[in-house]
Parts: C-alpha cells; structure tokens; sequence
C-alpha cells in the first residue's frame, strides 16, 4: 500500500510538500476550493520546483469552476516541473460550488468532463461550449514545451455515489473515495468500480489505484479517544464529514442521507445551522466556515466517539496496523491522510514515524 497526504495548500507554506517528501510519503494531493485555500495548482508548481520523488497533484480538482481545457492546461504546466510524477483527481466540486450558493457539476456532465480531460492531455481535439457557441480546441505551440504531455498524468476520478463510483471503473486510471477503510465497506465500493469497468467492456488496468481519503491518529497510552490532542488532530476532518452530510440532507430532509453515527446528534446540529446570524440565503458561507481546515469551537460538541471512529482510523498503533492491513487486503491501495491545517506535521510525522515502520 502507498501513503499520502491531502494538504490545504497556503501558498507560502509550500515546503509542507516537501515535509511530506522527507517523511517517505508517496503522494500529496492538495486541496482545490477557491474561496477557502491558496490557488493549488499555484502551490503545486512551487511544490514541484522543491520536491524530486512525490507525487503531487490536486485532490481534489472542482471539474464545476474551471473549463476541462483549463484544468488540462494548470495540470499540464505543474507537469513540466514534475515529469513523470503529476497526477490529478477530479470531482463534481462539492465545497468549491457549495460556498458559491451553487450544486456541484450533474453526472452526466462531468462524465464528458473527464473524457474531454483525457482528450486534451492525449493531444486530441475537444468540443468547447461557451455561451452557446460550439468549437474546437487543443494545445498549440507543443514544440516549445510550455507543458508536459510526453509524460502520462493519471485521472484519478473522485466518487462516493453508486453511478460516480461505477464511472471510475468504466473510464478512470484510479478513484478517490471518502473514509472508506472497513473491509466491508472496501468491498462494498470495488464491487461497483469493477462492475462499471465491466458494464464498459474494459477490464481495470493493473495499475489501478484505489485511493481513500482518512484521517489516522495514533492514542497515546491510556489516552481517551475524544482527547484534546486527538480532537486537535481530526477535528476539522470530522467538521468536514458532518458538511458533507448535511448538504446531503438539505436536498430532501431525509434522515436516511445521514450516517448513523451523526444521527444522534443530528437534530440539535441542524438547530444550530438554523440558529446562524448569516441570513438563510447565504447559510452556506458560515456552514463551511473552516471547511477541513480548522473547526468553529461551537461545533465542537459534534465530535462524539462515534463520529470519529466513523471517519478517522485512531488507536495505538498495533490497532491502527490491523486496520490498514484490513483495507489493504480488502482492495485499498493507497491512504491518503488529511487533518487540520494546525496540525498536518504532527498527524504526518507520528504516522511515519510509528505507524509506517510496522508495516
């Protein structure tokens, strides 16, 4: 199994990627939501410039606030700094919509956004809609060398739902899921990647990743589960879960869109939504207010022990091993850790420093 980390990229915080590089760390993927972190194809290629073995690319990219030719064109330029290691994940844009009053991109069009992505950085031709008019386009001036094409960058397709999950089979070189580590859940999720693939007629390439976005957090001895210093260390990473769910809710208000470990408290979380001062109409910017970056300290009383143990692996390590083991055997390739912008370093290096070494 290959590790990473999900990093909220500040553009003069780069050398965290290359914190991560010294730490044997395979991948980091930085976060994309334009009114929340610096610009990540920004930080990507000061991060490339810096770095020589990581894989870097954005984790992950919002298909619904850049044109796929666009997204072709910042991932291809980051690529020309790091040849050979740039990948990009994809998805409908959840956040980056969201805190834009706007819903993430259909279906249906980001299926066609991610072929058109695959086109361009094949060097095909593109249809390109804007303002109802319909042209052509690919890359110019290739012999200059302004991007990197000569190096294949992988599409790792974002999804969580049974059509996006089956869409990553059917197309991506790779998927990127959400806190999915539970055999049975592991299982659950390949069964639907591997049935796109076959409703396709394609068989997965070997090279395949399943990749799953967690939170890992190692107890100190006799520690408590809902320590400060473990809330320290995934408070924003569960705040982020319990956003997610709530957009999810807010479409039909039915319980059944909400995990059952937030249901307990779920009722007196939508009582605090609605107890807001930003007006109804824009709720959302306060909803998201710290989004998997840091977590309102009235939002604390949601971090119950069963939110945790639903979104983030936590024990001591012989516990955490068992786990990853688990989910590495269930089908899980690679880990991608994500945790409060605060204290990403500590979470990054007690994982490679004790967790790695008994794997």
């Amino acid at each position: 199994m290959k590790f990473g980390v999900v990093i909220a990229p500040k553009i003069d915080d780069w050398e965290i990627f290359k914190y991560a590089e010294e730490l044997g760390y395979e991948t980091a993927w930085a976060c994309d939501s334009q009114m929340l972190w610096s610009d990540c194809y920004a930080t990507l290629a000061l991060a490339a410039a810096n770095t020589e073995r990581i894989w870097l690319g954005p984790g992950v990219a919002a298909a619904g606030t850049r044109m796929a030719p666009v997204t072709a064109h910042s991932i291809a330029s980051v690529s020309k700094l790091a040849p050979g290691r740039t990948t990009i994940a994809v998805g409908t844009g959840h956040t980056s919509m969201r805190v834009m009053g706007q819903k993430p991109m259909k279906q249906r069009d980001f299926e066609q956004y991610i072929r058109d992505l695959q086109a361009l950085l094949a060097g095909e031709d593109v249809e390109v809609t804007v303002g109802g008019r319909t042209g052509y386009t690919h890359f110019l001036n290739r012999e200059q060398e302004f991007i990197d094409l000569d190096h294949k960058i992988p599409i790792v397709v974002s999804a969580n739902g049974p059509r996006a999950l089956r869409f990553s089979g059917a197309a991506g070189d790779g998927m990127m899921t959400i806190a999915v580590t539970r055999p049975d859940d592991v299982h659950f999720t390949r069964d639907l990647v591997e049935s796109g693939a076959t409703e396709a007629g394609r068989t997965l390439p070997e090279a395949f990743t399943f990749t799953s976005m967690v939170n890992a957090v190692v107890l100190e001895p006799g520690e408590s589960i809902q320590s400060d210093r473990v809330l320290a260390m995934a408070d924003s990473w569960i705040g982020g879960a319990i956003h997610f769910a709530y957009e999810l809710w807010l479409i039909n208000e039915d319980e059944a869109a909400v995990p059952p470990p937030f249901r307990p408290f779920w009722e007196e979380y939508c009582a605090y939504v609605d107890s807001m001062q930003m007006p109804a109409d824009r709720r959302y910017l306060q909803v998201h207010d710290g989004h998997a970056t840091w977590l309102p300290q009235a939002e604390r009383r949601f971090l119950t022990e069963e939110a945790i143990l639903a979104t983030t692996i936590v024990g001591t390590v012989e516990e955490i091993v068992d786990q990853i083991k688990a989910a590495e055997a269930a089908g899980v390739t690679e880990l991608a850790l994500q945790s409060p912008l605060a204290t990403a370093r500590e979470v990054m290096r007690q994982f490679a420093e004790e967790v790695r070494p008994c794997l």
